[in-house]
């Protein structure tokens, strides 16, 4: 009975928490962005009216998309880890046949409605590649090539046929897998640097009919080096030879070798040739002609008939190369730049010389972005008129990676087609004769690592105004005059404002268009609008409008190596007109450790002025100091390997500051791989002192995580006021530093999750303990006076919050300042676990202007839901048995059961595909938080945790007010003359 009536009371309490979202708000402060990532494969149906492209990418996933708009059809996304990794992707009619796992599943895919057809599991084994096999009459049977085996399954069901082990697996790679509807399948292995191994196998019955060994000396791999011609005609380069070396799978047992010097083909020094050939139907034998790739944008088109060779033509400065059939031509598609291609300059971004170095071989750019499409007959090399697309990229952008055609026949038996470029930031154009851009995704926007928002610029008036007060002017004249303008510039724009008002009102909703550019951006009434910069894994930046999701710039960042992690910090925001705002991003590259920095104006994107420092060290630590420079610029500490500081910007007056304050700065560095925290000071010349040392013994415990609190966080209560009258005061440190370990010993029953809170300044443990029998991820968040962290219990195998409270007392040790050098009492640590029914991909707190109300924790689950969280439900003070004053004080009874409830999801049905993180900002009503979920989709809406206690509801009745003040009003009016009247008439008695 007392648990029931402990439900019932909590259930009353949270009633005002719970919220949802009315059917006419959908999509009315928030939106959503859906991706699918870098493609690996992909396929355009081959008709003149096809609607869909089906995808394969990197981030795992399975998608069609609309050729005429780039909208998702439908998309099935796998596992984020090499689990989930897509090997192979094959097209046969309305299926799509996937292999992933590294060969483990294999999968058919109906490709109108993304329905699965059927899914097997393979054996184990390295997979090398996947066919389909066809007889004469049709395609039955898609065969898998792994290491030491090849099997072959129904194309129907997806049930083996047979499997057979391949002979001499440990010593041979076998890599090629060929078939061309005769009843048989090649396989071809090699031995490096010694021979190749041919096998036959018979479709029917697995079984080997030929095993052939040829050999190859010369041959280092077969992928890429070598192609399947004609009718079964193996076709490897030989670069070191200036050579082609020939075998007929059939018919011979020795290579025979073809100079290529009478062709006059020039090879490139220190390049590996490669050979691209095509096959455009399983059921017959592959094109005779292929492209011999003899530079990094040099291509030949070469013709293997009858065993004589031929060259058909000759490309100079190619990009890319691809091949397209439709009924019975094909032909092959040139990508080439319109002004020649030249090695990349030396002017782009390079965190150090090895960057550069590493990619020179690659790095040859079209010095105007400026790029053709021609189509060539395969079997004459002659071009195709009236087939040329031509299309600008962005200058100093990336360069198309990949090439993809789309072959149609159209009335007249004349060739037409559309092309699909995938550029190297990740970006996705679709195009059509003579060059429009039919339409383009941002794929990088699936790969976000760090984001920031920054307030907008102010208004034309607005930042007249600030000109006012910002400037001296001269004399009081001066002054009136200047008032006077400013007051003629509000009064032209609030007339401005009327009048559209007035002219959109005559229009159909549908026909107001509220476009957002970058010219007309400008701050609103209530700071609810942003720009949202987003860094991307690719290198690229992006400049979002927090309210529509509109990409008003982009910039992509070239020679940024794949794994390099990225820092956003902004030096300068708009508040500081007529001075633009100012980003600094720290990239560093994984493998050198080397850093650079790219300073930028976050509202327009461009490039800043301001001139970075050089960072000859790796950068171990950055420092945004609150002091700044004569133009309101913030101060970036760099801290290097050597411990040494790098101020920016470094000018006298900076120099001059960092003197003044350097006593009342410290700075912790984290080694996770030798198990040391490290806490340091700033002395006034600039160097460095380690003033203390934490170590935890790598072999019983690893660092996971070290999390401090926001730098912009605001705390507007100093305490709570409990049942009987009395205030428990938090304890506020902003030097507290929570770090959180977890045990080497993977062992269920030995495992367990530590955390420790430490003052950055003193290297003082405050507080330790060891949740045992647990395990990560872990999930934390720091905020005022309290962390949450979440883990696994192995013990009792369930997801699990722990929250902890730091509390001073009833008495306040220094009410007026903080110093972490003179705490002598440790404060009162709270502490309570819940029970959480679902795992966490993300966690973070709302944060508001002034910090009045109240928190709530935004947890992102692997469903895709954001659950609004009050933070109240995971209060360690929740009485078990509740009191007179834990009513008094509104705490809800304990229950160790924290329950998912539908209406406390912020995004509805709008899910967040592999959710990493969430972001969260103030605005300008202290009722609202903006909140920006981003994975594989990217989500922004606005979360009101205490309601919207600042802001009229859109129900709200104006009519009836207006009417209720105005009838007041005249009532007033008239009973004021009928006072009046009276009194004369009393006067006249």
């Amino acid at each position: 009975m007392a648990a029931g009536s402990r439900s019932l009371l909590a259930v009353v309490v949270l009633l005002p928490l719970a919220a949802a979202v009315y059917e006419d708000q959908v999509g009315k402060f928030d939106w959503r962005q859906q991706y699918v990532g870098k493609l690996k494969f992909a396929s355009l149906e081959a008709s003149q009216g096809s609607k869909k492209l089906v995808v394969a990418t990197e981030e795992n996933v399975v998608a069609a998309l609309n050729s005429r708009s780039g909208e998702i059809l439908w998309r099935h996304v796998d596992k984020g880890t090499p689990e989930g990794a897509i090997d192979a992707m094959l097209i046969h009619g309305q299926d799509a046949i996937t292999v992933s796992n590294a060969g483990r599943i294999l999968r058919s895919w109906e490709t109108n409605i993304g329905g699965l057809n059927w899914e097997t599991s393979l054996d184990t084994g390295s997979f090398q590649g996947a066919a389909l096999v066809g007889l004469p009459e049709a395609v039955k049977y898609v065969a898998v090539l792994k290491k030491a085996a090849l099997s072959l399954h129904y194309l129907s069901n997806g049930h083996q046929k047979w499997v057979e082990h391949l002979p001499e697996s440990e010593s041979t790679q076998y890599q090629l897998l060929y078939s061309r509807g005769t009843g048989v399948i090649h396989v071809v292995g090699i031995v490096p640097q010694s021979h190749l191994n041919v096998l036959t196998f018979n479709v029917e019955d697995g079984e080997i009919t030929k095993q052939v060994r040829v050999a190859a000396p010369w041959l280092g791999a077969l992928q890429g080096s070598c192609g399947v011609v004609g009718e079964a005609v193996l076709v490897c380069v030989d670069t070191a030879a200036r050579s082609l070396h020939v075998c007929a799978l059939d018919t011979e047992q020795d290579m025979r070798h073809i100079p290529l010097q009478s062709l006059e083909l020039e090879f490139a020094d220190d390049f590996q040739a490669r050979i691209l050939a095509t096959q455009p139907s399983v059921t017959s034998a592959s094109r005779t002609q292929f492209f011999l790739q003899l530079s990094p944008s040099h291509f030949s088109l070469l013709q293997y008939k009858q065993g004589l060779l031929s060259h058909l033509r000759d490309f100079q400065q190619a990009a890319l190369v691809s091949f397209a059939t439709t009924g019975e031509k094909t032909v092959a598609a040139v990508l080439t730049c319109r002004s020649e291609l030249k090695p990349g300059s030396s002017d782009g971004l390079h965190a150090g010389s090895t960057l550069e170095d590493a990619r020179r071989q690659d790095s040859l750019t079209c010095s105007n972005q400026t790029y053709n499409i021609n189509l060539y007959l395969v079997e004459t090399g002659q071009r195709l008129l009236d087939t040329t697309i031509t299309f600008n990229l962005e200058q100093g952008g990336a360069k198309p990676q990949q090439l993809y055609i789309q072959v149609f026949l159209k009335k007249d038996d004349s060739v037409g087609y559309r092309a699909l470029v995938q550029t190297e930031d990740h970006m996705l154009m679709f195009l059509q004769q003579p060059g429009k851009v039919v339409w383009s995704r941002e794929e990088s926007l699936a790969e976000v690592v760090s984001l920031e928002m920054v307030d907008l610029p102010l208004t034309g008036a607005q930042a007249e105004l600030e000109g006012e007060f910002g400037k001296k002017a001269d004399g009081l004249l001066g002054m009136f005059l200047k008032r006077l303008s400013s007051q003629l510039i509000l009064l032209q724009a609030w007339t401005a404002h009327l009048w559209k008002m007035f002219y959109d009102a005559r229009k159909p909703r549908s026909q107001i268009k509220n476009e957002i550019n970058i010219d007309n951006l400008a701050r609103d009434e209530f700071n609810l609008q942003k720009m949202m910069v987003m860094v991307t894994a690719s290198g690229k930046l992006f400049g979002i409008e927090s309210s529509s999701g509109t990409i008003l710039w982009k910039q992509y960042l070239r020679n940024v190596r794949p794994g390099s992690s990225f820092k956003l910090m902004v030096q300068r925001t708009t508040a500081h007109f007529p001075h633009p705002p100012q980003c600094t991003l720290l990239i560093k590259d994984k493998e050198t450790k080397m850093s650079v920095l790219y300073v930028f104006n976050p509202i327009f994107g461009k490039k800043s002025q301001v001139a970075p420092p050089v960072l000859k060290r790796p950068i171990l630590q950055t420092l945004l100091l609150p002091i700044m420079d004569q133009d309101y610029a913030k101060v970036l500490l760099l801290i290097d390997d050597e411990y040494k500081v790098t101020p920016f910007p470094a000018t006298k007056n900076v120099l001059r500051q960092l003197e003044e304050i350097a006593h009342s700065i410290y700075f912790y560095l984290v080694d996770a791989e030798q198990g040391k925290l490290s806490g340091f000071r700033l002395k006034k010349d600039l160097s460095t002192e380690e003033s203390w040392e934490v170590a935890i013994p790598t072999e019983v415990q690893r660092i996971v995580t070290v999390k401090g609190k926001r730098s912009n966080e605001h705390v507007h209560s100093q305490g709570r006021v409990m049942g009987d009258r009395s205030v428990l005061y938090k304890s506020l440190n902003p030097n507290l530093l929570a770090v959180v370990t977890e045990s080497t010993d993977t062992h269920h029953e030995r495992t367990f999750i530590g955390i420790y809170l430490m003052d950055g300044v003193t290297g003082r443990i405050i507080h330790s303990s060891v949740q045992k029998k647990a395990k990560g991820p872990v999930h934390m968040v720091h905020s005022e006076n309290w962390v949450v962290y979440q883990y696994w219990n192995t013990k009792a195998r369930r997801n699990e919050f722990t929250v902890l409270e730091l509390y001073e007392g009833t008495e306040q040790y220094n009410a007026t300042a903080f110093s972490s050098l003179d705490r002598p009492i440790l404060p009162q640590v709270l502490q309570q676990s819940y029970i959480f029914p679902s795992a966490i991909s993300a966690m973070e707190a709302t944060i508001t202007e002034r910090g009045i109300t109240s928190r709530h924790l935004l947890i992102g689950l692997p469903s895709g839901a954001i659950l609004s969280l009050p933070k109240a439900l995971l209060d360690p003070r929740r009485p078990e048995i509740p009191t007179e004053q834990s009513r008094e004080e509104n705490l809800i009874p304990y229950s160790p059961d924290v329950q998912i409830h539908a209406e406390r999801f912020i995004n509805y049905n709008q899910t967040i595909s592999r959710m990493r993180g969430i972001y969260t900002a103030p605005s300008g009503l202290e009722s609202t938080c903006l909140v920006v979920a981003y994975g594989l989709d990217i989500f922004q809406t606005r979360v009101y945790p205490s309601k919207q206690f600042d802001v009229l509801k859109d129900d709200y009745d104006y009519v009836l007010i207006s009417s209720v003040l105005f009838g007041l009003v005249f009532a007033t009016m008239i009973t004021k003359r009928l006072a009046q009247v009276k009194l004369l008439n009393r006067a006249w008695r």
